[in-house]
């Protein structure tokens, strides 16, 4: 049974580092170099408060609320450039 376990917390590790790496590759993007710190020591700052989560619900939720926080970045320089 921990065999499983195992895996589902390798893909649940997975999906927390290409969501981080999607994050810092979006805020590569924000034209002021003073937003730019700002936001990446934000996430920075983010994934290491929550990096001991266990509870798949509340790992599943941060997931979710940083890909729309994701989204929402990558819309507000869309049109910031458009």
């Amino acid at each position: 049974m921990a065999a499983p376990r195992r895996g589902k917390a390798f893909l649940r590790r997975q999906q927390v580092l290409q969501l981080y790496r999607r994050i810092l590759r979006a805020i590569r993007e924000v034209p002021a170099e003073a937003d730019r710190r700002y936001l990446r020591d934000w996430a920075r700052e983010e994934f290491r408060r929550n990096k001991d989560a266990t509870e798949e619900d509340a790992i599943r939720m941060m997931i979710t609320q940083g890909n729309m926080q994701l989204q929402e970045l990558q819309r507000a320089l869309k049109l910031a450039k458009s």
